[in-house]
């Protein structure tokens, strides 16, 4: 399923995009079978109500994909879309993929170098990241957002994937100042602002998208092609990063892992480029969605 969180009526919803059309699924499920137990109202709700609640949202979803059912759906078009989900927690890993490592230079990573960005950072497609007037370095990272869909704690790299609700698309913008211009770099501050976490369209369930080993990263600015890589490019893969966080702490239902940028942020440029107002980004996951939004 491609899920998405979205404004409409005056009321934020949870639902399934069906080309372009969304279904509600609360209203889907209730009529699919009006003694079914009620959904969550939100997509964190609906993670951790585990496999029943899903297995729910996919019935409604395709009784509501049935030619006689069109009420049951609506214009993508005519809806606010939001943020997928607002997570527990975001881990960040930085310089996890190999061109970017090559391109940031220094030691080579024994292992995953990890960050925190606060929930107050998260937005949703086609915000405008405000930047404060104070940063003089704002820069872009495409990354696939790994969302977790049951508890790992303490798992295994060969069973890490079961433990994977979905994925979606992040920029990890970053106040690079923070990070290289401080006499102790301050990276989850620098990656941390308000807006700083762009997050979105849709979480693509893990079925959908099948195994993360292969999938496609572009990263457009004000319509040039900054960034381009491929996930066969991580140091350190989507199940070897639950494993090593899941040593430490449980990762819960709808934290999100923030997998790391290929090269060609814009502070690594010869001569280096920086975000500014009126800019516009476009960042695309292969089998995961296209995130855009403005830069204020």
């Amino acid at each position: 399923m491609k899920l998405a969180t979205f404004s409409a009526d005056g009321t934020t919803q949870i639902g399934a995009v069906l080309g372009d059309a969304i279904v509600p699924l609360a209203a889907a499920l209730r009529a699919t079978d009006p003694a079914a137990p009620a959904l969550p109202g939100t997509m964190r709700g609906l993670l951790e109500a585990g496999e029943p609640a899903l297995v729910a949202a996919s019935r409604a979803v395709a009784f509501a994909a049935r030619p006689d059912q069109a009420a049951l759906r609506r214009p993508l078009a005519s809806v606010g879309l939001l943020a997928p989900l607002a997570p527990g927690k975001i881990l960040g890993v930085g310089r996890n993929y190999a061109d970017h490592a090559k391109e940031v230079g220094g030691p080579k990573l024994t292992a995953p170098r990890i960050f925190l960005k606060p929930t107050s950072s998260v937005c949703g497609p086609g915000s405008l990241v405000a930047i404060p007037a104070s940063v003089t370095k704002p820069d872009w990272e495409v990354e696939l957002a790994v969302v977790i869909g049951r508890t790992a704690w303490q798992v295994a790299e060969g069973t890490a994937l079961d433990h994977v609700a979905g994925y979606t698309v992040l920029n990890d913008v970053s106040a690079r100042e923070f990070q290289f211009d401080q006499p102790l770099a301050m990276t989850s501050f620098a990656k941390g602002l308000d807006g700083f976490c762009p997050l979105g369209p849709y979480l693509v369930t893990a079925d959908e998208v099948g195994e993360p080993w292969q999938l496609g990263l572009r990263c457009w600015l004000n319509d040039e092609l900054v960034q381009e890589g491929n996930t066969h490019d991580l140091i350190f893969s989507v199940a070897a990063l639950i494993a090593y966080l899941s040593r430490y702490m449980a990762l819960q239902p709808g934290d999100i892992i923030a997998t790391g940028t290929p090269a060609g942020s814009g502070h690594f440029r010869n001569p280096p480029r920086y975000l500014k107002p009126g800019d516009r980004m476009r960042l695309e996951v292969e089998k995961v969605g296209v995130l855009e939004h403005g830069i204020g």
